[in-house]
């Protein structure tokens, strides 16, 4: 081949590799479902056929498979596995605080949270791809199986993703003798442990999500997209005169919060911040506060039970705001 040739199919791959970079894509969001005891069961085919008939790269899901006064026996992992294996694309899975943090309500069974999150780990994560009938390859923080791993991150068309095990139920921080015992299997040596268990991580969830602003601004994305499950208290009230997310039940999110806004004030692109755990639609920009806004931070809360909807977001890497948002209503 002539080198003018070589150089005219070299020009014409990189600028296919450009184009397909900055091709707009869409992805799912949904969470908080099915729970069983409330009889979400039959609603959850036209839910996931709505996902699947739609043309999303993958979606995501964001905690609780399950309500939270059941039991967390194994069978809730396992169950959630075959719900993910019916998914057409590949699935990311961000674990809640149904299926560990609360696992010590007597209500719950009693178990050992500490005890079920390393069961989730195990179950929920065997292996370093995602779930579904296609997978898609993930970076995890730390092996298989063991501390962390099922925190995530990905990459796709100038987009990053990065998952985090951040639940409710403050984080897993048990705030005083009180909190430890009430309606509770926990012993004061549980306590501590799920005390030590939090503060571990919360370091490693910052250092997880400095490192994918890095990766960010290594790759020139126009985009980072956070999922956890926990919602971290922005909502009540919204008044210049008391912030709500200060209270002590919102206390374990303050320091990743804290450095979620230093990272976001230094990414030149934007910022979505999604998670469940109130069980309705919302999109907003909840920080700095009521008074002051950091404009390329967007909030997404998902739908979750009884609302068996799902939330479908639409990139478009030239587009400024990067991020469409759109609710997506399944008719029962």
């Amino acid at each position: 081949m002539p080198r003018s040739t070589r150089v005219l199919v070299g020009a014409r791959l990189a600028f296919s590799a450009a184009c397909a970079q900055a091709q707009s894509f869409s992805f799912g969001l949904w969470g908080d479902m099915p729970y069983h005891k409330a009889g979400d069961d039959a609603k959850i085919p036209a839910l996931l056929e709505s996902i699947n008939q739609s043309d999303i790269a993958f979606p995501i899901y964001d905690g609780d498979i399950k309500d939270g006064s059941s039991r967390c026996g194994d069978d809730i992992y396992t169950s959630a596995l075959a719900m993910f294996g019916q998914m057409r694309k590949p699935l990311v899975y961000v674990p809640g605080d149904n299926e560990w943090t609360d696992c010590h309500r007597l209500n719950n069974g009693g178990y050992d949270a500490l005890e079920r999150l390393a069961q989730l780990r195990k179950v929920m994560f065997p292996t370093s791809p995602s779930p579904g009938k296609r997978q898609r390859p993930l970076l995890h923080q730390g092996q298989p199986g063991e501390k962390f791993y099922e925190n995530t991150r990905f990459s796709h068309r100038r987009v990053v993703f990065v998952t985090l095990n951040m639940p409710g139920s403050n984080n897993n921080l048990i705030l005083d003798e009180r909190d430890c015992t009430f309606k509770s299997a926990r012993t004061a040596e549980q306590c501590e442990a799920g005390n030590a268990e939090y503060l571990e991580r919360d370091a490693a969830n910052v250092q997880w999500m400095q490192q994918a602003f890095q990766a960010a601004r290594d790759q020139k994305a126009r985009g980072i997209v956070l999922v956890m499950q926990a919602d971290p208290g922005f909502d009540l009230p919204e008044t210049e005169a008391f912030d709500e997310s200060q209270a002590a039940r919102f206390s374990a999110y303050r320091n990743f919060i804290d450095k979620l806004v230093a990272e976001t004030e230094q990414f030149a692109g934007q910022v979505l911040l999604v998670h469940g755990d109130a069980h309705f639609f919302k999109m907003d920009k909840p920080l700095y506060g009521p008074g002051k806004l950091l404009p390329n931070l967007t909030r997404l809360q998902t739908f979750g039970h009884p609302l068996i909807h799902w939330v479908q977001v639409t990139v478009d890497p030239k587009n400024p705001t990067v991020f469409t948002i759109q609710p997506v209503i399944v008719k029962q």
